[in-house]
């Protein structure tokens, strides 16, 4: 089972999504991320990712290949995050077979219904205890 968190900019959301999922983490399952830029891959890395890439094409691949992917509601939205987000990343994140498990963040101006009130912290605790319990089952579904 392979988990694999996306991120950009800063890497801060991506960090913390690692650091919560790391011991969350079933046996034999691998933990890595994908940046859209160094900075933010090297954040999810330092976190305690097994490994990293970065760049459009490696958010391709992650899409590809991951059991689950966690990662900013930003990661399905066309030239978010400042134009980080490009099409191609948008649509491959979107079309994944993987589970997707989105946090989402007002930063990107969707807003979603029914997390008003949530701090960042619950949300990426929800998000790490969805991302566990998916590899513990084993379906990536």
């Amino acid at each position: 089972m392979t988990i694999i968190v996306l991120d950009g900019q800063g890497g801060g959301i991506g960090r913390a999504l690692i650091a919560a999922i790391l011991p969350l983490l079933p046996e034999g399952a691998e933990l890595l991320c994908v940046g859209t830029n160094a900075m933010a891959t090297a954040a999810m890395l330092k976190a305690g990712a097994q490994r990293g890439a970065t760049g459009e094409n490696a958010v391709r691949w992650a899409a590809a290949h991951a059991d689950v992917l966690v990662c900013p509601i930003a990661f399905v939205l066309r030239d978010s995050m400042m134009g980080e987000v490009t099409g191609d990343m948008a649509a491959s994140v979107g079309a994944s077979r993987a589970s997707r498990i989105l946090v989402p963040t007002e930063r990107c101006g969707t807003h979603v219904a029914g997390v008003q009130g949530m701090s960042m912290q619950a949300l990426i605790a929800d998000a790490a205890r969805q991302a566990a319990a998916i590899a513990g089952s084993g379906r990536g579904d």
